[in-house]
C-alpha cells in the first residue's frame, strides 16, 4: 500500500501528500481501534453467555427430576369380594285363605301378633258342618246295626244249611249281605271322616312361626278362597337376603365353596355388619342382565333384618395366592392398556403393563410385575419412561385437607 501512495505522491504537490499521508495514517489507526473494540466485546459477550449458560443449566437439570411418592408392591395371599345390592326377603311366607265360604264368628289375634305354628287365628261359623257330622255318624251307626244284624243272619242259615234246613242259595244271599253292609260302613265312616274335617277347617291356625301382617277380616264378613288373603303369616328368623352376582363370579363360588355356603356379609346403614352363609343359587341366569341370583341365611332374633328392605352385600367368592397388591393410585389408564410405573435402581421409572383382577379396600391385584418393587403412587401424570425421580417429602395429597386436633 506504501507503494501506491508513492506513485499517488509523484503526482501531487509536496503539501498535498503531506495531507494524503496523514489521513491514511488517521484512517488505519481508528480502523484497527474498532477492529481492537469488537474483539473486545465479543470476549466480554462469550464470558458473559458461558457463566450465564452454566449458571441455568444446573437449575434446569434440577427441574428434570420429578418429585414422586411411592410404594413396595406386596405378595400375599388375598380374598376377593365380590359387592351387591340385596334385598331381604322371607323365607317363608304363608297366605291365610278358608277352604270353603263361609262367615267368619271370631278372630283370636291382632295385626303385628308373633304366633307359633299351631295357634288358632280365626273360628268361621261350623253350626252347618256340625249338623253334618252328626248325620255322618248317625248313617254310619245305622250301617253298623245292619251289619250285625246280618252277620247274625248268615252264621244262623249257615247253621241250618249243615242240618239241610235250607239250600246253599240263602247262605250265599246271606254272605252277599253282609259284604255289602261292610263296604256300606266303609263309605259311611269316609263321609263321618270327610265332614270332621271340614268341621275342622272352621278352625283356622298358623301354620308356621312368624307374625302377622294386616288383618282383612272381621266377625261377620265372609271369607272366600279366592281374593285377598284373611292375613299372611311371615318368617322374620331366620331370613333371606335376595341378591344378583355377575355370571362370571359363579364358578369361582362354586369352585371354592362347593357346598355353596359361602359366608356373606350384610351391611346396615349405622349398624355392624351381619354375617350370613349363602343357602341357595338359581339354577340359571338372567340373559338381559348376564347376572344369577342367590340367597343368604341370616338369623334375625334381634329382628334387625325386615323383609322388603335393602342392604349391602358383600360376599368372599375366592382366594388369590401369592398375589401382587399396589395402591390403587399406582395403577395408570393409557391409551390401551393399563401400566405402573415401577422405580429402578438409578433413579428412573420404566413403565410395565399390568392386568387388574380386583380393587380390594383401595388396593389393586395385578399381574405383570413381582412383588418387591417400587411402584409410583403419586406423579405419574408427568412422568415418561426413563426419567428421573426422587421421593418427594411434602405432605401427602391425603392429609392435607385433614383438620390438625384441637388443643
Amino acid at each position: 500500500m506504501r507503494g501506491g501512495q508513492a506513485v499517488f505522491a509523484s503526482f501531487l504537490r509536496p503539501c498535498d501528500v503531506f495531507f494524503v499521508q496523514r489521513i491514511s495514517s488517521g484512517i488505519m489507526q481508528r480502523t484497527s481501534k474498532h477492529i481492537l473494540i469488537g474483539i473486545g466485546v465479543l470476549a466480554v459477550g462469550a464470558i458473559l453467555y458461558f457463566q450465564f449458560f452454566h449458571q441455568s443449566e444446573a437449575p434446569r437439570r434440577q427441574e428434570n427430576v420429578q418429585a414422586i411418592r411411592s410404594a413396595i408392591a406386596e405378595q400375599k395371599s388375598i380374598p376377593l369380594t365380590v359387592q351387591a345390592n340385596g334385598y331381604v326377603s322371607s323365607i317363608t311366607l304363608v297366605e291365610v285363605r278358608p277352604k270353603v265360604q263361609n262367615i267368619v264368628r271370631t278372630v283370636h289375634v291382632k295385626e303385628g301378633q308373633f304366633v307359633k305354628a299351631g295357634q288358632l287365628l280365626f273360628t268361621l261359623d261350623e253350626r252347618n258342618d256340625q249338623s253334618n257330622v252328626a248325620r255322618s255318624r248317625a248313617e254310619l251307626a245305622v250301617s253298623q246295626s245292619d251289619l250285625a244284624d246280618a252277620e247274625l243272619t248268615l252264621k244262623r242259615n249257615q247253621d241250618l244249611a249243615q242240618q239241610n234246613f235250607v239250600s246253599q242259595a240263602v247262605v250265599d244271599t246271606s254272605r252277599t249281605r253282609v259284604e255289602s253292609l261292610r263296604n256300606a260302613i266303609k263309605a259311611n265312616q269316609a263321609a263321618a271322616q270327610s265332614s270332621e274335617i271340614v268341621l275342622g277347617d272352621n278352625r283356622i291356625t298358623a301354620s308356621i312361626d312368624g307374625r302377622l301382617g294386616i288383618i282383612n277380616v272381621f266377625p261377620g264378613t265372609l271369607a272366600q278362597p279366592s281374593g285377598d288373603p284373611m292375613v299372611t303369616i311371615t318368617q322374620l328368623d331366620p331370613i333371606a337376603v335376595t341378591f344378583a352376582l355377575p355370571e362370571r363370579e359363579l364358578l369361582n363360588v362354586v369352585n371354592t365353596y362347593p357346598n355353596a355356603d359361602a359366608p356373606v356379609t350384610a351391611q346396615l346403614p349405622g349398624q355392624p355388619p351381619l354375617q350370613g352363609k349363602l343357602f341357595f343359587i338359581d339354577n340359571t341366569s338372567d340373559s338381559q342382565s348376564g347376572t344369577i341370583r342367590m340367597k343368604a341365611r341370616f338369623d334375625n332374633k334381634a329382628q334387625k333384618l325386615w323383609p322388603g328392605g335393602f342392604v349391602n352385600i358383600s360376599m368372599v367368592t375366592r382366594n388369590v395366592n401369592d398375589a401382587v397388591t399396589v395402591p390403587a393410585q399406582a395403577v395408570v389408564t393409557g391409551p390401551v392398556d393399563k401400566f405402573v410405573y415401577v422405580v429402578q435402581d438409578d433413579a428412573t421409572v420404566k413403565d410395565f403393563k399390568v392386568t387388574v383382577l380386583a380393587i380390594e379396600n383401595g388396593m389393586a391385584i395385578v399381574t405383570g410385575i413381582q412383588g418387591g418393587v417400587r411402584v409410583v403412587v403419586e406423579g405419574a401424570q408427568n412422568l415418561r419412561p426413563g426419567g428421573k425421580v426422587k421421593e418427594s417429602t411434602a405432605k401427602p395429597a391425603s392429609e392435607k385437607n385433614v383438620p390438625a386436633d384441637d388443643a
